[in-house]
């Protein structure tokens, strides 16, 4: 998973599978290995590169279940979906899942909890993947503190201590940047998030000071504001995407002019 692997001109996308019961997305749930692989297609079909699987919600909404329960949601579905030889990332915050995942076929850690322990490090460097390492104002991925002064200082100064902490273990150059609107602010009114979400989209480029590839969680609603803010990202193209449907991310970059992805 690099950079490289894709054009120039489009945003490698990896569509969502959730194994867990209680997502935000009811499209994206499923029970199962069979129901797994049949969404899982069905993106690829649609011009996703790859799946973002997970087992355990982050949401406000979500229950948190033990690690055993956030795995046997996996167990059966993480090989069948690496059988289909596309890039597939495990969302999980917790080491023992994680590890379990990456055993079975997933190929990409994408850490909900930021990074945030040593013992995610320990799994990462172990293994050598790619990590998506998410802005998280807190260590509690369903109760980040969000941010109250500029958003942008924040990211960066959360970034610049993950990133010593990826040092520590030699990891740095495998980490991808996620400013972490998928998770905040969960808890402001809509029109609060809105505005959030617009200022750290239109500041994307402050976060290549790194160096390092950048991972959107895009928006999927279907209202205007919405649609604003998926475009504002994809006009900036960004290495990586977290989609719910990557044929609406498809169409909107034959819109702008951005074509699709070559083979590689």
């Amino acid at each position: 998973m690099h950079s490289s692997a894709i054009t120039s001109s489009c945003v490698e996308l990896f569509a969502v599978v959730n194994a867990s019961p209680d997502s935000l997305n009811a499209d994206s749930i499923v029970e199962g290995a069979e129901q797994a692989v049949a969404r899982a297609t069905k993106m690829l079909d649609q011009g996703a590169n790859g799946i973002d699987l997970g087992g355990q919600g982050s949401t406000d909404a979500a229950t948190v279940v033990g690690w055993e329960t956030e795995w046997a949601r996996l167990a059966d579905v993480v090989p069948a979906l690496a059988e289909l030889g596309v890039p597939l990332s495990v969302d999980t915050w917790r080491p023992q899942v994680a590890r379990r995942a990456i055993e079975a076929g997933a190929t990409v850690l994408n850490a909900a909890d930021g990074m945030q322990t040593d013992e995610m490090w320990a799994v990462a460097a172990e293994f050598q993947v790619p990590i998506v390492v998410p802005f998280l104002s807190g260590p509690n991925p369903r109760e980040m503190e969000h941010v109250t002064a500029d958003p942008v200082d924040a990211l960066i100064e959360f970034f610049d201590a993950r990133l010593a902490d990826a040092d520590r273990f030699g990891m740095r150059h495998r980490c991808i940047i996620d400013p972490g609107t998928g998770f905040a602010p969960s808890n402001w009114p809509w029109e609060d998030r809105y505005r959030y979400q617009k200022i750290v989209y239109t500041n994307l480029d402050k976060l290549r000071r790194w160096d390092l590839p950048l991972y959107i969680a895009l928006p999927w609603k279907d209202t205007p504001q919405h649609w604003e803010l998926m475009e504002i990202v994809i006009r900036q193209q960004p290495e990586y995407g977290r989609v719910h449907y990557p044929d609406q991310v498809r169409a909107l970059e034959r819109k702008l002019g951005l074509g699709r992805p070559e083979a590689v």
